[in-house]
């Protein structure tokens, strides 16, 4: 009799043909993996393998990656330019010199009528940093609006905030590299397995050669939580509870390091008398932690030899979500845990290449990290760009989360959307929908012309996806890598560097400025400006000893990498010294403040979101991959099976969930990995999540509280929501 394996079909690997095989990375998450793409004879990309030598991801690539050779020709991809004179109207096919003189006569028409600022610009974190360079020249040096951001406010603007509140800037300090080093981990609202699986594998790895205790905070039983030592249950929301908690515990049992506070950190008395309002008693009657489980968290921390700490989206994606950086900051610099190896303070990307924009897209300031608000830097980068600096604004502009508003009161008149979907991003999308139906001219670029976002606009551009062209993305350890390009760009569509590029010629001060047509040599420029400094410390983010060919060869390079040098720098701070002018980071005392939407009689149970292992933000790829969609196929709601027992909600049946924004129609899971009084929906699918959510604002880096709302289940005929499910999902 046989047994086991010997009875089922070995697993075999169809060949796909492959001649040729082209260096690239990842176009999806922000772990930056080295990626390999398969060419076919007739030269067309069929298939995906991990880099060896690479030191990200060593070979490995998760579901989305291995897949990625499908997007390239997938349904829905932009062919040509597309224009028209009124939204939902039929679009009219062009060429590229219409449709630009078009986007250029309508933006100088609605600039000199309502002034520069009623122009906004809202880009993404997924195109090259050469192509972020370009597309910042273009904005802060020949169109003039101030009104320009990111999409990355979304999801890493807490984290950009309370880099900048503790450290005097932006830039993850930590790598990677210190799993193999630490002593403890603290994980805050982070899902590794399924948000960022080969840095989860790169911490499995590291925990094989060597036990040390990891600590997962989230409200929801994730995955990450399942196999961590300790898994912290919080209440949604109250993570800066927690975090003044833990302080007070370590600064109240002497377990700090004095000397390294003494040294580096301002801040500390005022810190210390904050924390002395959450001793764990109290904290616990708010964060949901006992109080027990509270020192013996902190005692762990503080007192292991190196302590490293985590976070993404659930610490960022809150009201509190700069406060809670800048407090997981505070941890780590009252213990000396910054800049040494196994001790940083590392917020991990959600986008593959929103670091890219962070550093050189001018969104919240001038390249480099530079910021309007100096005049040096104004100075500096005018000089460079042969644009008179009084022409840049001496403060930046609205958030991407402002720009909206704006558009409702008729602030903004234009917006141009690149390779991002804010009708599924955005929270409140009912609100969404009706506020850029106001725009008088909406211009959306994207590689796909189905984004939801297009039906509102009144010129499409189609651009190239990641591996038709050129370029670097800088990945969440500060590491820069390269992708070559595999395929020439779909039918008509062009990179996004061209589009701008030509774009800037429409306008006399575009034509003086030099906007180079290769991006190696954007690239080169980058590396002049990235040591140009007005002080005599030079730049934290210095690349000028990369180069493409440099990067190429060692499988990605991290800044600071300065001209010289032969590897570049895997931590920031290592010396002690911060960007502030004194040279020391900031201890901040911050008090809690309950400005949440909590759950009541009429709307009873929290509402969760994030990601799942098979897809990517708004799926407008992975939605057209088979093997991503069989295994997520549609929107659902994990809900506690003891709470779906009171309702009569069976497995699999549909329900609707409603906040006090809207509704949607979603297919209950139960499940024990949310509480009680909770229910988890992936944020993915255009039809569900962000129909109910709050998006409340951070005070400081005004990123909506996505996670943080309260909703009520209704029951709903079971033919007629698989119809509206349907109905909605062409939306």
């Amino acid at each position: 009799m046989l047994f086991g394996r010997s009875k089922k079909n070995p697993i075999s690997i169809s060949d796909k043909g492959v001649v040729d095989w082209k260096y690239g990375t990842c176009g999806y998450c922000s772990v930056g993996c080295s990626i390999e793409i398969g060419l076919n004879a007739e030269g067309k990309p069929v298939t995906t393998r991990g880099v060896g030598g690479a030191d990200v991801n060593r070979g490995k690539l998760c579901i989305k990656g291995l897949t990625e050779a499908q997007i390239f020709e997938a349904s829905g991809r932009g062919t040509t330019p597309l224009i028209r004179d009124k939204i939902f109207e039929d679009w009219q096919e062009t060429d590229w010199d219409p449709a630009l003189d078009r986007v250029a006569s309508e933006f100088k028409r609605i600039q000199k009528q309502y002034g520069r600022d009623a122009l906004a610009v809202i880009s993404t974190g997924q195109i090259m940093t050469e192509e972020f360079y370009t597309l910042g020249k273009l904005v802060r040096g020949v169109i003039g609006t101030n009104n320009y951001d990111g999409n990355t406010t979304l999801c890493m603007a807490s984290a950009v905030s309370g880099y900048k509140r503790s450290f005097g800037s932006d830039g993850p300090p930590g790598c990677y590299g210190d799993f193999d080093h630490t002593e403890c981990l603290l994980a805050f609202g982070s899902n590794l397995p399924e948000q960022h699986p080969i840095i989860y594998w790169r911490l499995k790895q590291a925990l094989e050669k060597r036990t040390f205790p990891v600590i997962v905070i989230d409200p929801r039983v994730t995955m990450f939580a399942q196999m961590a030592d300790i898994h912290l249950p919080i209440t949604p929301g109250t993570d800066l509870v927690l975090l003044n908690s833990l302080a007070h515990v370590i600064i109240d049992e002497c377990l700090h390091d004095k000397t390294y506070i003494d040294l580096h950190c301002n801040g500390f008395d005022e810190l210390a008398e904050l924390v002395k309002r959450y001793d764990p008693t109290t904290a616990a009657k708010i964060c949901g932690i006992d109080e027990d489980t509270i020192r013996h968290v902190a005692r762990v921390y503080a007192k292991a030899g190196a302590a490293m700490s985590i976070w993404t989206m659930g610490i960022n994606q809150s009201t509190h979500g700069s406060d809670g950086v800048c407090a997981i900051n505070n941890l780590n610099l009252i213990t000396g845990n910054i800049g040494i190896p196994g001790g940083t303070s590392l917020s991990i990307t959600g986008q593959c290449n929103a670091m890219g924009t962070r550093e050189w897209s001018s969104c919240s300031g001038l390249p480099g990290y530079r910021v309007l608000e100096n005049e040096h830097h104004r100075q500096e980068v005018g000089n460079f760009w042969g644009v008179d600096p009084e022409f840049f604004p001496e403060k930046r502009g609205l958030f991407q989360t402002d720009i909206f508003p704006a558009i409702e009161t008729g602030q903004i008149k234009a917006l141009w959307i690149v390779a991002t979907n804010p009708m599924t991003s955005m929270p409140n999308s009912p609100r969404i929908r009706k506020t850029l139906e106001k725009l008088e001219f909406c211009v959306v670029q994207d590689a796909y012309r189905d984004v939801e976002t297009t039906q509102f606009a009144h010129v499409f551009l189609p651009g190239a996806v990641w591996a038709e062209k050129k370029g670097c993305f800088t990945n969440t350890e500060r590491r820069v890598n390269i992708t070559l390009p595999v395929a020439p760009p779909y039918e008509n569509s062009k990179p996004d560097h061209w589009i701008f590029s030509t774009l800037a010629q429409r306008w006399e001060q575009g034509q003086n400025m030099h906007f180079p047509e290769d991006t190696a040599d954007i690239f080169e420029e980058m590396k002049q400006l990235s040591v140009i400094d007005d002080s005599s410390k030079g730049r934290m983010l210095d690349i000028s000893g990369m180069s493409h060919e440099l990067i190429e060869k060692n499988r990605g390079l991290q800044w600071p990498m300065a001209l010289g040098d032969t590897s570049g720098s895997p931590r920031l701070y290592s010396n002690g010294v911060f960007q502030f002018a004194d040279g020391k980071a900031k201890l901040l005392a911050m008090p809690y403040i309950e400005n949440n939407e909590c759950p009541d009689q009429e709307y009873p149970f929290w509402l969760n979101s994030g990601r799942v292992v098979e897809h990517f933000h708004t799926r407008t790829k992975t939605g057209k991959v088979g093997n991503c969609n069989k295994f997520s196929p549609t929107a659902y709601m994990e809900i506690n099976p003891d709470a779906a027992a009171e309702l009569g909600v069976e497995q699999m049946q549909y329900v609707r969930l409603v906040s006090r924004r809207g509704d949607a129609v979603v297919l209950a899971q139960l499940t024990h990995r949310v509480p009680y009084n909770m229910v988890f929906i992936p944020f993915h699918f255009h039809e569900c999540v962000n129909r109910l959510t709050l998006g409340l604002l951070d005070p400081y880096s005004r990123q909506p509280a996505f996670k943080q709302c309260a909703a009520r289940i209704e029951s709903i005929d079971q033919a007629e929501a698989a119809r509206m499910n349907t109905e909605l999902r062409k939306f």
